[in-house]
């Protein structure tokens, strides 16, 4: 699947025939900060993916090719950022405080499996954030860009949860019991940082901070529910906070994001509908 992708990956561009007529000088900058997180985000993606390749290429070399291919994808949407940045007069920014201190303890991860678990949430948000930004921009391009970062983190986050069911298979017991605070930290502290990025961000993609930080809520809290195998349950308080309940995620008919099928429905990425939340 990922081959597949890979031969057909450069042949999209962006449109940069047409300048964006901004409603404010904030809301540009805005839409600049915004951006340098995504771009952070396929950086680091990038650099963990290509890291774990080398790591597990002595023992599965499918799996590290698999991991090269995705860590590719993530240096493409590097480089369609770098473009569309340039095009609205912005530039890579040093991460703010928030940004940094994630993206710094993740750099510090060193077991595979707490990589790919952090990974595979930070996919999460970054997805359910595109989606809901997608839902409402208006200029053509800016709709290109998120439209090709939503319909790309819809295969990823699935890609993600395969990686770490390979690691998981030759991870000790108890080292994946060591997952589950991590998880419930990740899953509040992520949750908290919808709050931080609305200084920043709310200017450009106009979400407002109940709407987005219910979602990340919801869209981290459905990951596992139906993956009994990964033992890996949203905090029923937590959710409660949000409205929500694990029973009604749970029978919610719509697709795993994490399932087989939701994978090899995002694999063409001509074939993949961009629905908005």
């Amino acid at each position: 699947m990922l081959q597949k992708r890979a031969e057909r990956m450069y042949d999209e561009h962006l449109d940069l025939s047409q300048p964006i007529e901004w409603a404010s000088e904030e809301e540009r900058q805005s839409a600049i900060a915004f951006f340098n997180a995504a771009y952070r985000a396929e950086e680091s993606g990038l650099t963990q993916a290509h890291e774990l390749a080398d790591e597990v290429r002595a023992w599965d070399p499918d799996l590290a090719e698999c991991l090269r291919l995705y860590g590719n994808e993530e240096g493409w949407h590097r480089e369609l950022l770098t473009q569309f940045l340039a095009h609205i007069g912005g530039e890579i920014r040093p991460m703010g405080r928030v940004t940094g201190t994630f993206y710094e303890l993740y750099g510090r991860a060193e077991r595979m499996e707490t990589i790919v678990l952090t990974n595979l949430m930070f996919e999460t948000i970054g997805s359910t954030t595109y989606r809901l930004a997608l839902r409402r921009a208006t200029h053509p391009l800016i709709r290109q860009v998120l439209t090709i970062l939503t319909r790309d983190e819809s295969f990823h986050v699935p890609l993600n949860v395969h990686f770490l069911r390979q690691i998981f298979a030759r991870t000790p017991w108890i080292a994946r019991q060591r997952l589950k605070p991590l998880y419930h930290l990740l899953y509040a502290s992520l949750i908290a940082s919808s709050w931080a990025s609305r200084r920043r961000a709310l200017k450009f993609d106009k979400i407002p901070f109940p709407v987005l930080s219910k979602a990340y809520a919801e869209h981290l809290g459905r990951l596992f529910l139906h993956e009994s195998d990964l033992a890996l349950t949203p905090s029923s308080t937590l959710l409660r906070l949000f409205g929500l309940r694990r029973d009604e995620l749970a029978r919610d008919n719509e697709m795993s994001a994490i399932s087989v099928e939701a994978a090899e429905a995002a694999v063409d990425r001509t074939r993949v509908q961009v629905s908005a939340l």
